[in-house]
């Protein structure tokens, strides 16, 4: 992976991290080490789990503030005691890397024009597009509804011309919905949630659900037994994770361009696949 260049501008990029949540932990190793070979500096602001909502939200704030730091983003899942949305306010979100900034969700759903979006989403087009399957005209089923990766998900397929079928816990018939889909885009965290039975040859099956099993292994929604039935099928570890913490990068750069900074003749961020890149309009 080449390293960032952006007009002599040494690329920033601040994170807070509160508790100590296992799945966010190896997250957090995976931009460490991303940004160690990018080039990009990180400046980590790691609190305990019991921190108090105004204590995050004031290191969010204060990453917001200097100009130093041109991306920052708050780890999930937050503590308990916090609230993410007000914790999202001290964020400035044109420094908002993760896409969670409700301006930015705003202008998602309004065209997209300025707006950062969502990484895991983005990450999950671009496998989309770099295995050759377009959304376009196909049946996508999206299992997960949840605000990180479902919602925003869903509304960059419809914007891809996929006709999407959302499923959660209320789905009467989960395995009819996957079985009928082209695509299957899983994100529930659920391990094993979905099983070979449910699906059938040649569907394309993107695996986002990330958890922590008892003894320490990362899994997925899918179970791995599925690569035998499908055409496709991203891995857990690795897959879509991956490529979501390259995609946190991808997105510092162009917060770095609407910022007004001058970006220079660099290599298009990682990921993008050129100007606009998967979920980005051109």
């Amino acid at each position: 992976m080449e390293r960032l260049r952006a007009g002599g501008l040494h690329p920033r990029l601040g994170v807070v991290y509160a508790g100590s949540h296992e799945a966010s932990e190896a997250y957090s190793r995976s931009k460490i080490r991303i940004a160690a070979e990018l080039g990009v500096s990180m400046d980590l602001r790691s609190l305990p789990p019991g921190a108090p909502e105004g204590d995050i939200a004031r290191e969010t704030g204060d990453l917001s503030r200097d100009p130093s730091v041109h991306g920052v983003l708050v780890e999930l899942p937050l503590p308990p005691q916090a609230d993410l949305g007000r914790v999202l306010e001290a964020l400035d979100p044109a420094k908002d890397v993760d896409g969670a900034h409700l301006l930015n969700r705003g202008r998602l759903l309004r065209g997209g024009a300025g707006a950062l979006y969502p990484v895991t989403p983005l990450a999950c087009l671009a496998l989309l597009e770099d295995a050759g399957v377009s959304p376009e005209g196909r049946k996508v089923t999206v299992v997960g509804r949840g605000e990180t990766v479902g919602l925003p998900l869903t509304v960059l397929l419809i914007k891809r011309h996929a006709t999407v079928t959302v499923c959660h816990s209320r789905t009467a018939d989960l395995a009819e919905a996957v079985a009928g889909a082209d695509i299957v885009i899983s994100a529930a965290g659920r391990p094993g949630l979905i099983a070979p039975a449910m699906l059938r040859g040649g569907q394309t099956v993107l695996d986002a659900g990330i958890s922590v099993l008892p003894d320490g292994r990362i899994a997925g929604d899918v179970d791995p037994a599925a690569a035998g039935i499908v055409a496709r099928l991203s891995p857990v570890p690795g897959g879509v994770g991956s490529l979501t913490a390259a995609m946190v990068f991808a997105n510092l750069i162009r917060a770095i361009r609407r910022q007004g900074h001058p970006a220079g003749r660099g290599p298009s961020p990682p990921g993008t696949g050129g100007r606009g890149g998967p979920g980005y309009p051109d």
